[in-house]
């Protein structure tokens, strides 16, 4: 493997500075270089892959045994080893009557009667005089339903959903405010029923209904495990939804953590979305590499990151309900591949996850877009797009968007030369030192990468295969650097100081033993209080 590797630096350290553009005299790369499904086209021609690269990067994922791995994932083997878990997201959009063994126990049934609990409950909501759902969660408790609900507001027809994360009073607060105690129905989503954030403003949100009128004992409803927990909260254990180990908290938007997003689409059109979801899984499963569209999002991917070398990727939806996409996949990837040791925990031996970062088009064009085109650093741009919106009387508006989605990516690759921008300077009359001095400044390198997702219409079946789509280009880049994607150790440390530190924060304990940075910065802190 170690040989695809150094073959692949050498490609890029031969071809780095060839234009993208010239690639096109192929006339068909185009098609060459994108894979269709029946609703999505993904285009990655405007990269420097080329056909010897990609034979390459396709012997990199078969050396990394990235197949094999792959279907031991769907068959329910521990492939998180660090954690002694099978890795079963697939399973909760599962849509096949064939069995999934965990330790020989098949797990379909239960994920099905977990699912029609959760559609018997969701029509009764739906059914009844609530308005509102909060759910309180945190990290994928709250960024995968969140991101779902906004991405398929065309279809709520069902209660408003709001959602509380961040454990500053603000969020809670203003979330509550103006709604009505006696028709909200608030959802605690935590698995272990212990998560601080989010019990802190679930107990915030259970004081403001009993002071308002409302009745927890039936407004209240848990996804989580910890059932002797969620009883001594007052929670009715018919209200209470649980998912196994096997599902981590960034893939579990598919189960239970998904309830707010049914309760706003109705059971059909969740169960629409995990279709989408199952059909990515399916795709993912039978396609050759060539074919095969989580597989060469990912090539792409660790073509651009750990052999070009570029160290963040641009995710860039033009599509405005979309605009938590980018804040989702940051957990999804950065969390997941953000690891410094390999599976047997000897150091990896090159860089990890990219950042990950991005906003909807077009507000971004106006904000870091000029980073992206005149900065010096190159950024690998993901260009999203529907064919069509949700609001035909206004089609003009997405023929403009679609319009700036495609010229970005087509300005990124050709750029402006120098030549180009003096005779710019030159029509508007400018001569000698000035005009080479505004050319300069209008000058694009050009030669900047980007791939484009094109897909019919935002529906639930569609935002079901975007997720899942990037759920499989996680685990195939977590494969080929021999990490484990589905374990998190990284947000523990943090997680244990800010247990320790509460007390000295409420002024109980004193500062001994903290650095004197810290101990200063609380010190401060306390001093300022009101």
């Amino acid at each position: 493997m170690m040989e695809i590797w150094k073959k692949l630096q050498t490609r890029f350290d031969a071809i780095g500075e060839r234009p993208i553009l010239a690639l096109f005299e192929d006339k068909a790369r185009a098609e060459d270089f994108c894979i269709q499904t029946q609703h999505m086209r993904f285009d990655y021609s405007k990269t420097n892959i080329d056909g010897d690269t990609r034979t390459d990067l396709i012997a990199l994922a078969k050396a990394a045994d990235v197949a094999s791995k792959r279907d031991a994932m769907f068959s329910g083997q521990k492939i998180n080893e660090t954690e002694g878990r099978a890795v079963l997201h697939t399973a909760l959009r599962s849509r096949d009557e064939a069995p999934v063994l965990v330790e020989g126990h098949d797990v379909m049934p239960a994920i099905r009667r977990t699912l029609q609990r959760m559609a018997a409950f969701a029509d009764h909501i739906r059914d009844s005089d609530i308005t509102d759902i909060v759910n309180i969660g945190i990290g994928g408790s709250d960024l995968g339903p969140a991101m779902a609900v906004a991405a398929l507001a065309p279809y709520h027809d069902g209660p408003c959903c709001h959602f509380v994360s961040n454990v500053d009073g603000a969020h809670i607060a203003e979330t509550l405010r103006g709604l009505d105690a006696k028709t909200t129905l608030v959802i605690v989503a935590s698995k272990t029923f212990t998560t601080i954030e989010t019990m802190t403003n679930a107990r915030t949100a259970r004081a403001w209904m009993v002071d308002h009128g409302g009745d927890p004992a039936t407004q209240f409803a848990a996804l989580s495990t910890a059932e002797e927990k969620t009883a001594a909260f007052g929670i009715n254990p018919d209200q209470v939804f649980g998912f196994e180990d096997w599902v981590g908290g960034r893939y579990s938007v598919w189960g239970p953590i998904g309830l707010s997003l049914m309760i706003a689409i109705g059971p059909r059109g969740f169960e629409a979305f995990l279709d989408g979801g199952n059909a990515m899984d399916r795709h993912f499963c039978a396609a050759d590499p060539l074919e095969n569209m989580p597989m060469m999002l990912a090539l792409v991917g660790i073509w651009h990151n750990q052999i070009c070398g570029y160290a963040t990727r641009a995710v860039l939806p033009y599509d405005e309900r979309l605009s938590l996409l980018p804040d989702y996949l940051q957990q999804l990837e950065m969390e997941s591949n953000g690891k410094r040791v390999k599976m047997d925990g000897s150091a990896v031996d090159r860089h990890t996850g990219p950042v990950v970062w991005g906003a909807a088009g077009t507000n971004g064009q106006h904000a870091f877009y000029q980073l992206i085109h005149q900065g010096t650093r190159v950024i690998p741009c993901e260009f999203m797009v529907a064919a069509n919106g949700h609001e035909p009387e206004l089609a003009h508006h997405h023929h403009l968007l679609i319009a700036n989605c495609l010229a970005q990516s087509e300005a990124l690759m050709q750029g402006r030369s120098l030549i180009q921008a003096r005779k710019i300077m030159a029509d508007q009359g400018l001569t000698g030192n000035e005009l080479e001095r505004q050319a300069q400044h209008r000058v694009f390198p050009g030669n900047r990468p980007s791939t484009t997702l094109v897909y019919e219409r935002l529906d639930p079946f569609t935002l079901g295969q975007i997720i899942a789509l990037y759920e499989h280009r996680t685990f195939v880049e977590g494969v080929i650097l021999g990490i484990n994607s589905y374990d998190q150790w990284g947000v523990e440390l943090g997680k244990e100081l800010a247990t320790s530190l509460q007390p000295v924060v409420d002024g109980t304990q004193s500062t001994e033993g903290k650095d004197s940075s810290t101990a200063s910065l609380v010190d401060y802190l306390i001093k300022h209080r009101d």
